[in-house]
């Protein structure tokens, strides 16, 4: 993949918007200047006009997977919301079956390893069942926890 230079573009980021060139090679930003000056092997393209802003993180997604993979799945989600300038998301837990256990958490984890565009986290599941597993989650296992207040998780899971 040839290096990518954006000339011209207009970069919208907290209270700052000014001109520039960015240059990106091998998927990152390598550079950004008022002007970077091109290279006959770089692919060049001119965006006047157009606006680069950061990316943005969705925290509340249902990809459906596993379970409802007709609905969607982590790779064909992921690839809908890069192309929607989302470049993370969080995971709800109400899948089939639910993400409330730490294993299931880590199959989560595994699958999105193999097939997210994106950067991802993933909820877990916190049921009246489950206290043993909540407890030994810690902090850095899970972006949050989402609370299944009966119904979902009866229905879904075959809890009492």
């Amino acid at each position: 993949m040839k290096p990518l230079l954006l000339t011209n573009a207009l970069i919208i980021n907290e209270d700052l918007r000014y001109p520039a060139d960015i240059l990106i090679d091998k998927g990152r930003i390598q550079k950004i200047a008022s002007l970077i000056p091109s290279r006959t092997e770089w692919q060049v393209i001119d965006v006047r006009g157009k606006w680069v802003i950061p990316g943005m993180i969705d925290d509340q997604v249902h990809f459906r997977e596993p379970g409802l993979t007709h609905k969607g799945t982590i790779a064909s989600e992921s690839a809908a919301a890069v192309m929607g300038g989302i470049t993370s998301f969080m995971e709800m837990p109400n899948v089939t079956p639910p993400t409330t256990t730490l294993q299931a958490l880590r199959e989560k984890f595994q699958r999105a390893s193999h097939s997210s565009l994106a950067n991802y986290s993933f909820y877990f599941g916190a049921t009246n069942d489950n206290l043993d597993e909540l407890k030994a989650l810690t902090a850095s296992q899970a972006c949050g926890v989402k609370v299944f207040y009966g119904s979902f998780y009866r229905k879904y899971a075959g809890g009492r």
